[in-house]
C-alpha cells in the first residue's frame, strides 16, 4: 500500500489513462476489476454517451473507477453536472487550469487528480487543492506539454516541487519502467499506449495493428503551433509534417485538421485521413493483449 492505492482505494498503483476513443466502460471496468484504476475518457463523448459509459462501468465493476475530463471540453458545465449527478468519485482533469473546477468537485466529495507537464504546473495544482498529480513526459501519445520534458527528467523535478501524491506517465508500459519511475519518486503510474492497444480498448483494430507495427522512432511530436501532439507514422502525419516544413500558419493547420480527425483515425480506423495518436513506447508492443495479461506482466 502507498498513498496512491490508499487515495483511490485500489490494490495496485496502476492507472489506465482516460484516452479519447479508447477508454470506454469495457476498458475502464476491466482495469478496475484487476486492481488498478480504470478511467473513462470523457473527451470524446457527448454528455448522454458519457452517462451511458458511467452507468455501464458501474454495472461491470464494484471497484473504484474514474473519469478523465479535458477542461477545454466544449460543454464543460454540463459535463461537471453529470459527474456530480452520477456520483462519480474520482476525476482526472487535464488540458487546462485546475483552479476553476477543483473546488467545485471537492465540494461534492470527488477526489481530483490533475495532469501536468512541468514542476511549475505541479505547484499550481497543489495551490488549487488537487489530491494528486500525474506528471506526464513528452514520450506520451496525443496532446503533450509545450516544455517537451522527458519523463526521466520530469518526475524528480515534480517530486522536488510538490508534496502531493505523484503518478508518472509518458513512455511507461513495462514492469522495468514502472520500477524506474518509482526510483525517481513516483508512487504510481498512468499507462496509456499499452492499454490503448489492448483487446478491451474501444479503438479500431486498424489503429491497433498499425501502431503495433511501428518501428522505434515511428512517432513524432508535431502541431506545435496549435497544441503539441504525438502522431504515428502514416499519411496524416506525413501531410502535417510537410505543411509545417513549408511554414504553414496556425490558421492553415487548423483548417487542415478540421473536426473529427482523431475519431476517424482511432475509432473508425481510417489510416489515410484519420489522425493517429500514440506514444513512443508503441514499438515495444507487438501482439494484442487482454487487460488480464497486462496486469500479469506488471504486478
Amino acid at each position: 500500500m502507498n498513498r496512491i492505492t490508499e487515495l483511490f482505494g485500489i490494490a495496485h498503483p496502476i492507472i489506465a489513462g482516460g484516452m479519447v476513443w479508447c477508454s470506454g466502460w469495457r476498458l475502464a471496468s476491466a482495469v478496475s476489476n484487476y486492481g488498478g484504476l480504470g478511467l473513462i475518457g470523457a473527451g470524446s463523448m457527448h454528455p448522454d454517451n458519457l452517462i451511458h459509459h458511467i452507468r455501464s462501468c458501474r454495472e461491470a465493476t464494484d471497484k473504484p473507477f474514474g473519469v478523465n475530463v479535458p477542461l477545454l471540453y466544449p460543454q464543460i458545465d454540463e459535463l461537471m453536472r453529470i459527474l456530480v449527478q452520477e456520483k462519480v468519485k474520482i476525476v482526472f482533469t487535464s488540458a487546462g487550469s485546475p483552479k476553476k473546477w477543483t473546488p467545485f468537485l471537492k465540494e461534492h466529495g470527488i477526489t481530483v487528480c490533475h495532469v501536468v507537464s512541468s514542476s511549475l504546473f505541479a505547484k499550481k495544482c497543489e495551490e488549487a487543492g488537487v489530491d494528486a498529480v500525474v506528471a506526464e513526459g513528452f514520450e506520451a501519445g496525443g496532446h503533450n506539454g509545450r516544455e517537451e520534458t522527458t519523463t526521466l527528467c520530469l518526475i524528480p523535478a515534480v517530486r522536488e516541487a510538490t508534496s502531493l501524491p505523484l503518478i508518472a506517465a509518458g513512455g511507461i508500459a513495462l514492469k522495468c519502467q514502472v520500477e524506474a519511475v518509482k526510483a525517481l519518486g513516483a508512487e504510481g503510474v498512468q499507462i496509456g499506449t499499452r492499454f490503448a492497444l489492448c483487446k478491451e480498448s474501444s479503438a479500431h483494430e486498424n489503429f491497433k495493428r498499425h501502431c503495433m507495427g511501428l518501428a522505434e522512432g515511428g512517432t513524432r511530436l508535431l502541431l506545435k503551433k496549435l497544441s503539441p501532439t504525438r502522431l504515428a507514422e502514416g499519411e496524416f502525419m506525413k501531410r502535417v509534417a510537410e505543411m509545417e516544413e513549408r511554414g504553414a500558419t496556425k490558421e492553415e493547420l487548423s483548417e487542415f485538421l478540421g473536426k473529427g480527425r482523431a475519431k476517424r483515425g482511432i475509432f473508425e480506423g481510417d489510416l489515410q485521413e484519420g489522425e493517429i495518436e500514440i506514444g513512443q513506447i508503441c514499438n515495444m508492443i507487438k501482439e494484442p493483449e487482454t487487460v488480464e495479461e497486462i496486469f500479469a506482466s506488471l504486478v
